[in-house]
C-alpha cells in the first residue's frame, strides 16, 4: 500500500498504487497501516492474519511451479527459506501419508 501522512507521522490516506498524495510504500502488515485500516469502516473487521495460512499455500504452490519451470533453484533461496521450504514439504508428505495403510480394500498390504 502507498500511505500518505500528516506532520506527525500518522497516516491519513492510503491507495494500493502510487500517486501524488500517496508516495510512501508501507507493507500491509506494517502496525501503522493496519491501525489506519481498523479506523476506516470499509476496512473494519479484517483481519489480515486469517489469510496468512491461505497465502502461505499459495506462495509454496508459486515456489513449487518456479522451481519446476527452471526459473529458480531451490539453492538460491537462503539457508533459512531452504529450510523451511523443506520443513512443511516434510509435513505436508506425513500428513498426506497418514491414512494410506487403512485406505487400501485388500487389508492395508500395499
Amino acid at each position: 500500500m502507498y500511505v500518505k501522512r500528516n506532520e506527525t507521522g500518522q497516516i491519513v490516506q492510503a491507495a494500493r498504487e502510487p500517486s501524488a498524495e500517496c508516495r510512501e510504500f508501507v507493507p500491509p502488515c506494517a502496525p501503522d497501516l493496519q491501525a489506519f485500516m481498523a479506523e476506516d469502516e470499509e476496512f473494519e473487521g479484517i483481519d489480515l492474519s486469517k489469510t496468512d495460512l491461505a497465502f502461505i499455500r499459495v506462495l509454496e504452490d508459486l515456489l513449487e511451479v518456479l522451481m519446476d519451470k527452471g526459473v529458480i533453484s531451490f539453492t538460491d533461496l537462503p539457508e533459512p527459506a531452504q529450510q523451511k521450504v523443506m520443513e512443511r514439504q516434510s509435513l505436508r508428505q506425513r500428513l498426506n501419508s497418514v491414512d494410506l495403510m487403512g485406505e487400501e480394500d485388500d487389508g492395508g498390504i500395499i
